[in-house]
């Protein structure tokens, strides 16, 4: 008997609305082809190589792309500036300095669009500085800069010469000069309040040094871990309500008057419950928020928790305004030199692995360096935020230099006497995210049926459509990525990250 005509149209509509289902047992789509190009990184030695040809088995899985569904925009992706690094690449012969500055910041390789830098010294700077060392000088005549132009001026304006579509840069205070402080030290300590428009002026005069040097300072950070940090390094203690108020009254209003045009970012630190009663005292009514352009946090709460929930309530307090990841690295390891494995291995360990209070122990287990970058970029974009920085460029084979001998990884590992170079899996896990994922970007809405992947995508200002899939198993998995009726069969090696750029028809 024949079907009815009902019963055909019923099928031909179910067909067509399930392109997951057009997958034949062979592994041979028939649905349109979609055109993509494939990257892929993986503990296999991988290398953002180019992934043409595919196994003919059949899709377990689906990824569907939905880009009529937008949410955030993106602003970029990038590193830090610290003088540390400044220096590591001013040892370096002039042909490796060149080639780690393109390899960040050109055309061709990570095209960091978004970076950080510090403002006095920090736990990665040769020594304590201030640029106003003279106690009582509340005019600042004092003031100079003359502290950067060695090495980190130099190479901020070297970036900029290598960047062909330019970046942002954040620039952070640890702490105020010991003589405006209540303890006299670097270490600790709050402003006292009889200096916070010196400190605001402070601020001023900075971003006016820089402007005179060519450098155009996109945003601040009110202080760096306004938390503390047990007093290892420069470091300047605030509430909430006093960093609310001191930008109400006095940096916000002194940067707008001197006629700046730059954001001030709150809060700058990690993502943990404390950071809600920064999002209460910051987003409290119009006159508290009116001189926050967004919050900036860190990642150092948890080696494998991005806290999805804390970073949506940010955004849901504010969001007109950015939210921006502006530090994580691997910390409290010194790197391992020409050793690929390792970055790919559930061998490393933070500051929580030994110093976290018992009730937290939990979030700082041993994990893999490289999965807990791409895990954090991942639930991050897919929770509001719109920027993420990593920390040193560069760094030594003893994981510095630092002051403190607060030793740490970085994705480029130098040795300036042998002058040479070591990009690390992390350099690479960096550049799937930084150079297809454009500032402008949106992200966009995605449904994906196996958990064990984790998946972002954002569509960029040519039209593109990067997505961002990573998988964490010791298994090949094969997905059908589906956008309207074009689909196309991809596997992703064991223990890789992969990008995958699609030309939206």
């Amino acid at each position: 008997m024949k079907p009815s005509v009902t019963v055909t149209l019923f099928f031909l509509v179910t067909m067509m609305s399930c392109p997951s289902n057009t997958v034949e047992k062979s592994g041979v789509d028939t649905a349109a082809s979609l055109a993509v190009t494939v990257l892929e990184t993986s503990a296999a030695g991988k290398k953002l190589e180019a992934v043409t040809t595919f196994k003919a088995v059949a899709a377990t899985s689906v990824i569907e792309l939905r880009p009529g569904k937008t949410f955030q925009t993106l602003t970029g992706f990038g590193g830090s500036f610290t003088e540390a690094s400044a220096y590591l690449l001013h040892e370096l012969g002039p042909e490796n300095r060149q080639k780690i500055i393109n390899a960040y910041f050109g055309e061709s390789g990570a095209n960091y669009s978004l970076t950080r830098t510090h403002i006095n010294s920090c736990d990665f700077s040769l020594g304590n500085y201030s640029y106003a060392p003279v106690p009582g000088d509340t005019e600042l005549d004092s003031f100079s800069v003359k502290e950067d132009e060695a090495d980190l001026i130099p190479l901020i304006q070297a970036a900029m010469a290598a960047s062909k579509d330019g970046f942002k840069i954040i620039a952070s205070p640890w702490t105020a000069p010991p003589w405006m402080k209540d303890n006299g030290d670097w270490r600790g300590g709050k402003l006292r309040p009889e200096y916070y428009a010196t400190w605001a002026l402070f601020f001023s005069k900075y971003l006016a040094a820089y402007q005179a040097r060519g450098i155009n300072i996109w945003a601040v950070t009110v202080e760096n871990e306004p938390l503390g940090n047990d007093n290892n390094w420069e470091s300047m203690h605030y509430t909430p309500e006093e960093m609310t108020s001191f930008v109400q009254h006095h940096l916000g209003p002194k940067l707008a008057a001197d006629g700046h045009q730059v954001k001030i970012f709150g809060y700058d630190q990690n993502r943990g419950a404390e950071m809600k009663d920064w999002i209460d005292s910051m987003y409290a009514n119009e006159a508290s928020a009116e001189y926050f352009a967004g919050t900036a946090v860190h990642w150092y709460a948890s080696t494998y928790e991005h806290f999805g929930e804390n970073l949506t309530y940010a955004h849901a307090a504010a969001p007109e305004k950015h939210l921006i990841q502006t530090e994580g690295c691997i910390d409290a390891e010194v790197p391992r030199w020409q050793d690929d494995h390792w970055y790919w291995s559930k061998e490393a360990t933070d500051w929580g692995w030994d110093w976290a209070p018992e009730d937290q122990k939990h979030l700082h287990p041993k994990y893999v360096p490289v999965y807990r970058y791409a895990r954090d970029m991942i639930g991050c974009m897919n929770n509001w935020v719109d920027g993420w920085i990593d920390w040193n460029l560069v760094l030594d084979r003893q994981g510095g230099p630092n002051w403190f001998k607060n030793w740490c990884v970085a994705p480029v590992i130098v040795d300036p006497l042998a002058d040479e170079v070591y990009f690390t899996p992390l350099y690479y896990t960096m550049v799937h995210f930084s150079k297809y994922l454009r500032p402008g970007a949106q992200r966009i809405d995605f449904n994906h049926t196996d958990e064990a992947l984790l998946v972002t995508a954002a569509k960029n200002p040519d039209g593109s459509i990067a997505l961002i899939v990573l998988n964490q198993t010791e298994a090949e998995k094969t997905f059908r990525l589906v956008l309207d009726q074009q689909a196309k069969t991809i596997s992703i090696s064991p223990k890789a990250l992969q990008t995958i750029i699609v030309n939206e028809a």
